[in-house]
């Protein structure tokens, strides 16, 4: 029994040794905990939080005046360097998005009109949500080995990680679609079949 406190006794010393290079994560410890014990309370007018609500409102006030000023002097054809804030009147004019942002899947076509998928499952086994679902069936052509028949894609699951368009070997999935709009009205229509993602 004493052993066992000795050993522990040991292994507990080098927090203590100054010269240890736990000696940093011990006084980083013992700051926090003071700084625990000691916190200051606060004063009637902190507890009221006037001055976080002061503070917000006068940095709210600030950007609008802001803006406001300035588009009035764009109407007068003055300052037109500095630009103000501009409100995206959504969805009469949606807000340009970036080119590599990843929007709504679709499947690439070959010449034939068919997928260029050949349904390697890489993107079902990749997949964290697992949202991707292929059935493999022969292809007719016996150059290509193998053609999804059926493959859906959840996108009530999915969460656009990326993955199923960095693994595929044939490039037949991208999320390149510029779509965002995926609301509906019941989960079924949020399930994508092969003949919708190709009309993507």
């Amino acid at each position: 029994m004493e052993n066992t406190v000795d050993k522990r006794r040991q292994e507990l010393e080098k927090y203590f040794d100054p010269k240890s290079p736990f000696a940093s994560l011990r006084i980083a410890q013992m700051k926090r905990a003071w700084a625990l014990t000691n916190r200051r309370e606060l004063n009637w007018w902190e507890n009221s939080y006037l001055p976080s609500v002061i503070s917000g409102i006068a940095l709210t006030s600030k950007h609008f005046f802001f803006n406001l000023t300035f588009h009035i002097l764009h109407l007068f054809g003055l300052a037109k360097k500095t630009k103000g804030a501009v409100t995206y009147q959504y969805p009469e004019s949606p807000r340009p998005l970036a080119s590599r942002l990843r929007t709504r899947h679709r499947l690439m076509k070959r010449e034939d009109g068919s997928p260029r998928c050949v349904a390697c499952m890489m993107c079902e086994t990749v997949c964290p949500a697992r949202c991707i679902e292929i059935t493999a069936a022969e292809h007719p052509d016996p150059n290509i080995e193998k053609y999804p028949a059926e493959f859906v894609l959840d996108l009530g699951k999915c969460v656009y990680c990326g993955f199923c368009v960095e693994v595929c070997p044939e490039d037949a999935i991208r999320m390149d679609t510029q779509r965002l709009d995926t609301a509906q009205y019941s989960r079924e229509s949020m399930i994508y079949n092969k003949k919708r993602l190709l009309e993507d």
